[in-house]
């Protein structure tokens, strides 16, 4: 039964959980990571407070229900990544999969998410819950950097399917840079960037609030995330987008409109410098983040440095964005113009160096867009689970009752061979 129904994919994000069946093109629910929750008392640990008589243990909402809900203590189980709350985690799955995507585990393998540099034990944990709580035949933990990768094949002509790259995934929460070489993440350079999407939200409120212009102030943050999404863009060069900005302010400004949620009046906000300030701050941390200077450019480009000499050529020539915060227009360009400038002048130094004896070869710096970007990790998953091969890969329910969930400490790669 289990190999006639599709494998059902879910991508849990700190932000965002993305769920659906494996062969389809896109996610079918992109929910909140949240659950709310009936705390009954306000003591004691937090397995005590939770334990509910009778039905109360049903008693939950998930995703955007969960932030309606009125009398429910929100919680994100996920947190940078990585799950912090079991019993949460196991309640949230129970959601998605009944209510949700209304399957029965039992009848679908599984292909689950997890984050660079995740801890073996957290596998466990994860095959533990799906295999006693939901009985699924089978499960397979992939890392979200090579699944990513994966998705990026869709932006190329039919060529070359390489599983070597350098993943640069930013989401809500946090912002790795993952070099993998043949479908295997090099966890000793993984560099780690402590802006994300969240930091531009916080940044593009704070530019709101400094001009007092009359938002509500329960919904700031809701306006800065919508101003986010619909009006924000990667420019070149700040001085010369200024410059437009006051010779044509009519051209450039944008009008956002809301309502108030008490009083129900609409209140419009102008959207000026904050559509290219905002997410700049990837490239000028310093804007946002006084603790923090160095430029997502500079630290791709540590990244790389740091690998293995062998892989460095292929890691500038495939540099794959994925996650919501890298769907700002034009950067990819950006990083890739600036990644080039740091590479070349480095060429240039050498050659300088070596008094012009030493020509080295250019090297080719890559940075791929594609238009599976936001919801890349979960893509890639469908398309891998919907492989034949998947099915051999995956641990099996039969597996898990012979040895245990230490099986699941480790998961093959596959997927280049197809």
């Amino acid at each position: 039964m289990a190999g006639r129904l599709p494998a059902i994919v879910i991508d849990n994000g700190t932000g965002y959980t993305k769920l659906g069946f494996a062969g389809n093109r896109e996610p079918q629910f992109i929910i909140p990571s949240a659950i709310g929750i009936k705390e009954t008392a306000k003591i004691g640990d937090q397995a005590t407070r939770r334990l509910g008589r009778g039905i109360e243990d049903l008693d939950f909402y998930i995703g955007d229900e969960a932030l309606d809900a009125s009398g429910y203590a929100v919680k994100y189980p996920i947190r940078h990544g990585i799950v912090e709350d079991w019993d949460l985690m196991e309640r949230f799955w129970e959601q998605s999969i009944f209510k949700y995507l209304r399957a029965e585990p039992e009848d679908h393998y599984f292909l689950l998410t997890e984050p660079p540099l995740n801890t073996p034990e957290n596998r466990e944990y994860t095959a533990e819950i799906m295999f006693e709580s939901f009985n699924v035949p089978g499960l397979y933990i992939a890392v979200q950097a090579v699944l990513a990768l994966a998705a990026s094949w869709t932006s190329r002509q039919v060529g070359e399917r390489t599983l070597t790259g350098l993943v640069i995934d930013s989401g809500d929460g946090v912002t790795h840079c993952i070099p993998v070489a043949e479908g295997y993440v090099i966890g000793s350079c993984i560099k780690h960037i402590p802006i994300a999407g969240r930091n531009v939200t916080y940044f593009i409120q704070s530019l709101l609030r400094e001009r007092e212009i009359g938002i509500p102030p329960e919904q700031s943050l809701e306006t800065a995330k919508a101003i986010k999404e619909k009006y924000c863009y990667i420019c070149p060069d700040i001085a010369k987008e200024f410059s437009k900005y006051d010779q044509e302010p009519a051209k450039w400004m944008k009008k956002y409109e809301g309502i108030n949620t008490v009083t129900k009046q609409l209140f419009s906000v102008d959207v000026g410098y904050e559509r290219f300030l905002g997410p700049e701050i990837f490239f000028h941390p310093e804007f946002a983040n006084p603790d923090f200077m160095t430029p997502i450019s500079e630290i791709v480009d540590t990244c790389i440095q740091n690998c293995p000499i062998d892989v460095r050529r292929p890691l500038y020539k495939n540099i794959v964005l994925s996650g919501g915060s890298t769907m700002f227009r034009d950067f990819g360009r950006r990083l890739q113009r600036d990644l080039k400038r740091v590479v070349d002048a480095r060429l240039k130094l050498s050659e300088t160096l070596s008094g012009g004896r030493i020509k080295p070869k250019p090297i080719d710096v890559q940075v791929i867009s594609h238009h599976m970007q936001r919801y890349a990790v979960w893509f890639g998953g469908s398309m891998l689970a919907s492989t034949p091969e998947f099915y051999q890969v995956c641990h099996t329910k039969a597996a898990y009752e012979e040895y245990g969930p230490s099986i699941c400490r480790h998961n093959p790669v596959f997927g280049t061979m197809t």
